[in-house]
C-alpha cells in the first residue's frame, strides 16, 4: 500500500492519511516546500527539516538543464545530492511547457478568472506581451529552447520518465500539457486527449524503467488531471486517468493540475476527488494561500506544493495569523519584538522585526533566509493544524477562526 486513509470529514471529500515511501511516511494533509533546483532558495535542508516539513519537491525541467539528471543519478539521487533524507517529489516539466510556450505564469488564473479573455489576436496560441515562444507542442511531445543558453531540446513522455527516474524522487508525475484559462474549449479538449495519451506512454516507460533499475527504490508515479474550469472535462480526465492501466501498471496517485479560477478551486478539486480512487493520494499542484488550502483539503486534496511562501519572503512579505505584512515598512525600524508573536520558528525565537527590517533595507542575504524560514514554517504548521483538526473533529472551528483573522483587514476594506 502506498497510501492509507485515517479519518474523514463528514459529508465532504476531505480526509487524513499517510503516504508511504522508501524514505519515510508523509502524514496528510501536508504542505511540501518547493526546492526547484534541489534547494529551497536561501535555506539549508536542515532548516526545512527543523520547521517540520515532511518532504520537498524539485523541478525535473530545471535539474535536467542544470546540473543534468545523469549527475544527480550518479550522486545517489535527489535526496542524497541535496542532503535531504526524507521523501522527495519531482514534477514532470509540464508547467514549463506552458510557460515557455506562451510566456504566461500561473498567476494568469487570477488575472483572467471568469473573463473568458483570449490572447490579443483572439487565438489560443497568443504569446504574452514582450515574451518569445520557446516551446512548440505536437502530439508526440514538446520541442523547446533552453532558457539558459537557447539549446534546442525535446521532451516526450519517455524523456520525462527517464529524467525523473534518474533524479530518483520517491514520487514523480506523468508528463502533461498545462493549458491556460485563455485557451478555448476546443483546445482544452485537444490538450486533454493529448495528456491522456501521454499518460499511457508514461505508464509503459515507468514500468520498463522500474525493471531496468530494479536496484533502486520503487518510485510512485502520479497521473495528472487537467480540464481547466470545465466540469465534464475534469470528471472525464479523472475517470480516464484514475482507471488507467497499461500492462498491469496503474498510477500510484494523482496530481490535480491546471490554471484554476481561485473562487472555483474547491469545486474543481471536489469534482476530481469524487471520480478518483479513494485509496490513492491526491496532490494539488501550486497552492499555498490559507483560503485555498482549507478549500482544497475540504474537497479532498492530500498534499500541496507552491513556491509562494519562499518567493514572497524574498520580497519582504511575512505571513502572520493576521494576514501578510511587509517588514520593510517604517513602523518596524525600531520594533524589537519577534517577527510574529507566539511563533516558535527559528527566526521568531532569535530575531526581531527591527533586525529583519534592517537586513532587507541593507540588502543582506540573511534577510531572505530568515524570512523564508518563517513563511515556510507558517505554511507547514497551518496544514499540520488542519490535519489535526480533521482527526479531532474541530475542522469547521479552525477554518472559521483562521480565515477570519487572516483576511480580516481585507474584509474591512483596509
Amino acid at each position: 500500500m502506498t497510501f492509507t486513509v485515517s479519518s474523514r470529514l463528514d459529508g465532504v471529500q476531505g480526509r487524513t492519511g499517510t503516504i508511504h515511501t522508501p524514505h519515510g511516511d508523509v502524514r496528510t494533509p501536508a504542505f511540501i516546500p518547493v526546492g526547484t533546483k534541489a534547494t529551497v532558495k536561501a535555506v539549508l535542508p536542515e532548516s526545512i527539516k527543523d520547521i517540520g516539513a515532511q518532504a520537498v519537491l524539485a523541478n525535473a525541467y530545471h535539474l535536467f538543464l542544470q546540473p543534468g539528471s545523469d549527475i544527480v543519478d550518479e550522486a545517489g539521487g535527489l535526496g542524497k545530492f541535496m542532503n535531504w533524507d526524507g521523501p522527495t517529489y519531482t514534477d514532470s516539466g509540464g508547467f514549463q511547457v506552458m510557460s515557455l510556450g506562451t510566456g504566461y505564469k500561473k498567476v494568469l488564473s487570477e488575472q483572467f478568472a471568469g473573463t473568458g479573455k483570449k490572447g490579443r489576436d483572439g487565438s489560443d496560441l497568443e504569446v504574452a506581451e514582450n515574451k518569445i515562444r520557446r516551446a512548440h507542442i505536437d502530439d508526440d511531445g514538446v520541442t523547446f529552447r533552453s532558457h539558459l543558453d537557447g539549446t534546442k531540446l525535446r521532451f516526450t513522455s519517455e524523456v520525462s520518465m527517464r529524467i525523473q527516474h534518474e533524479l530518483g524522487a520517491d514520487i514523480i508525475f506523468a508528463f502533461d500539457e498545462l493549458t491556460t484559462l485563455l485557451n478555448s474549449r476546443e483546445y482544452q479538449e485537444e490538450a486533454l486527449e493529448r495528456t491522456r495519451l501521454w499518460a499511457e506512454r508514461c505508464l509503459v516507460a515507468h514500468k520498463q524503467l522500474t525493471i531496468d533499475r530494479a536496484d533502486k527504490p520503487y518510485q510512485q508515479l502520479f497521473g495528472v488531471i487537467q480540464g481547466a474550469q470545465y466540469e465534464d472535462l475534469r470528471r472525464k480526465a479523472a475517470r480516464d486517468v484514475g482507471s488507467m492501466e497499461v500492462d498491469g501498471q496503474s498510477f500510484d496517485g494523482f496530481g490535480i493540475g491546471g490554471a484554476l479560477e481561485k473562487e472555483n478551486l474547491g469545486t474543481i478539486v471536489e469534482w476530481v476527488s469524487e471520480e478518483l480512487p479513494e485509496n490513492k493520494a491526491r496532490h494539488l499542484l501550486g497552492i499555498s494561500e490559507p483560503d485555498d488550502l482549507f478549500a482544497a483539503i475540504e474537497a479532498g486534496a492530500d498534499t500541496f506544493d507552491c513556491v509562494n511562501p519562499s518567493r514572497v519572503a524574498r520580497n519582504a512579505a511575512i505571513y502572520s495569523p493576521d494576514g501578510r505584512f511587509n517588514i520593510t515598512r517604517a513602523e518596524f525600524k525600531r520594533n524589537f519584538s519577534p517577527l510574529v508573536e507566539g511563533c516558535d520558528c527559528y527566526t521568531c525565537t532569535h530575531y526581531t522585526k527591527a533586525y529583519l527590517h534592517h537586513t532587507f533595507k541593507a540588502k543582506e542575504m540573511i534577510a531572505n533566509t530568515l524570512a523564508t524560514i518563517h513563511n515556510e514554517h507558517y505554511t507547514v504548521k497551518l496544514v499540520d493544524s488542519i490535519r489535526d483538526s480533521i482527526d479531532n473533529g474541530t475542522f469547521a472551528e479552525l477554518k472559521e477562526e483562521t480565515l477570519g483573522r487572516f483576511y480580516a483587514k481585507k474584509a474591512n476594506g483596509s
